[in-house]
């Protein structure tokens, strides 16, 4: 039996890192791990400089659970690329157009959303789970799905829990009670360690350095239970 620390991520929109170039910003259909590690470093008030902090956040072992069925939007940004930009952090679009001269660069930029999002998520094998489950329930940053426009619309009633596995850890999240989802039929678990009946893909999500935003290879581990249950 392994403790876990469980708690639910819902919001009506949300967008995951993937691989990006400078004109695109994808999204993955669910929060990587070095998505969930840092909403977690936010919620215990850890600064991105802080490289002991970070490093004591990676121990952690993640595994999420999707609850939902996202539909994919774009949404696009014009932006002027370095060393041209004139004016950062405009108070409005109107602002940042005044500000461009002839010889500036302004590029379309193209930014991937997931809408209804619903996931569970599950941690284990580091310390402090009664520290994390206060601060998931208390952040001392705001918790946002992968970008500051994407707030939360539910607490994420963290819970400590006894379980054999993740995905029986997964299963005992709180849901909201105004979406009608069971945390026991997810489409998909995707794990950081191996899970029966699945099979793993490599992702670029494995979090080395936050100042320089820096991420390595990491093989996730995936499990259909629906599936599952259907073959039985």
């Amino acid at each position: 039996m392994t403790e876990f620390v469980v708690f639910t991520l819902v919001g009506p929109m949300g967008s995951f890192g993937d691989l990006a170039g400078h004109e695109r910003r994808g999204s993955g259909d669910w929060p990587a791990r070095s998505a969930v590690l840092g909403l977690v470093g936010a919620a215990l008030g850890v600064q991105r400089e802080d490289c002991s902090a970070q490093q004591v956040l990676a121990r952690w072992r993640v595994a999420v659970s999707v609850l939902s069925r996202s539909a994919a939007f774009r949404d696009f940004h014009t932006v002027q690329t370095v060393p041209t930009a004139r004016i950062k952090r405009p108070n409005s679009r109107r602002e940042a157009l005044e500000a461009l001269e002839i010889g500036d660069n302004p590029v379309i930029t193209r930014r991937d959303y997931c809408s209804d999002c619903a996931f569970g998520v599950a941690l284990w094998g580091g310390n402090g789970l009664a520290a994390v489950e206060e601060a998931l329930a208390r952040p001392r940053f705001t918790p946002y799905l992968g970008r500051k426009s994407c707030p939360l619309s539910a607490p994420m009633a963290p819970q400590v829990v006894v379980s054999t596995s993740p995905i029986e850890a997964l299963a005992r999240i709180t849901v909201p009670p105004f979406m009608a989802l069971d945390p026991k039929r997810p489409s998909v678990v995707a794990s950081d360690e191996p899970l029966d009946g699945g099979w793993q893909e490599i992702r670029w999500d494995e979090p080395l350095a936050r100042t320089s935003w820096h991420f390595g290879l990491r093989t996730v581990y995936l499990h259909r239970p629906i599936a599952s249950e259907r073959s039985e």
